[in-house]
């Protein structure tokens, strides 16, 4: 089989990355319920579903800001409909966090709301990832030319690090590593900026094997974005250096 991988289902085909991605968020959002059931939820469901809303605003915008910053000499000829297509997981986050933020100040929510998500967001993104992989070289999630065994022919020809596959092997580690946390007693609020800390580093330093393109001192958008998320989170940053 070639990239993009595609299926036919009743006379139609499709592209894997498109049931990958659905599958993603039903298996996300199912997780989700299911380890709410065993926990004393000291938000109420409203407020939950006013934090869901602000979440998954923040996200689509978010997704589609950063994904046009990152070519920035392309920016003059997108269309509204190209916008809208292209997205990135890391500007979903920032915009759903941001997203969440004024949600919870509006209704007045003063309780961090993080923490359940972290497990749900780990298993989506190594499923949605899946998808991103077998696009091959039509999905913007490969990487630079490489001679290492890593190496892979995504559809072009050429070695290229497969960064999806990557993603998926730290998302396994980010599952074990939060497996082996759950019993740990730690403030509310710090699973999920642990878990934000640890993906944007883990974005920041896989951008430069992919061929991206430099927004401001030779960085991309996504260093930037990443350099924010760690500006942003620095007290929490602080903290765990200082007790590690």
């Amino acid at each position: 089989m070639s990239f993009p991988f595609q299926i036919s289902i009743l006379g139609d085909t499709l592209y894997l990355h498109f049931i990958f991605e659905t599958l993603a968020f039903i298996v996300g959002v199912r997780l989700y319920y299911h380890l709410k059931k065993g926990i004393e939820d000291p938000i109420t469901d409203l407020n939950r579903l006013w934090i869901l809303f602000g979440a998954m605003l923040g996200a689509l915008v978010g997704s589609r800001l950063l994904a046009l910053l990152e070519d920035p000499t392309a920016i003059t000829e997108q269309t509204w409909l190209m916008i809208y297509q292209n997205k990135t997981v890391a500007g979903g986050f920032i915009g759903g966090l941001f997203g969440v933020e004024l949600v919870k100040k509006l209704i007045g929510e003063k309780t961090a709301s993080g923490d359940i998500y972290v497990v749900p967001i780990i298993v989506a993104l190594f499923i949605g990832r899946m998808g991103c992989f077998s696009m091959g070289v039509a999905e913007p999630t490969y990487g630079i030319e490489t001679t290492s065994v890593l190496g892979m022919n995504l559809g072009d020809g050429k070695l290229r690090h497969p960064i999806a596959l990557y993603e998926m092997g730290f998302m396994i580690l980010l599952l074990l590593l939060f497996s082996a946390l759950k019993n740990k007693t730690m403030i509310r609020g710090d699973r999920f900026k642990l878990f934000m800390v640890l993906y944007f580093m883990y974005r920041f330093l896989v951008e430069f094997i992919k061929p991206y393109h430099p927004l401001f001192l030779n960085l991309s958008s996504m260093h930037w974005s990443a350099l924010f998320m760690f500006a942003y989170y620095y007290k929490f940053i602080l903290r765990v250096i200082r007790y590690a």
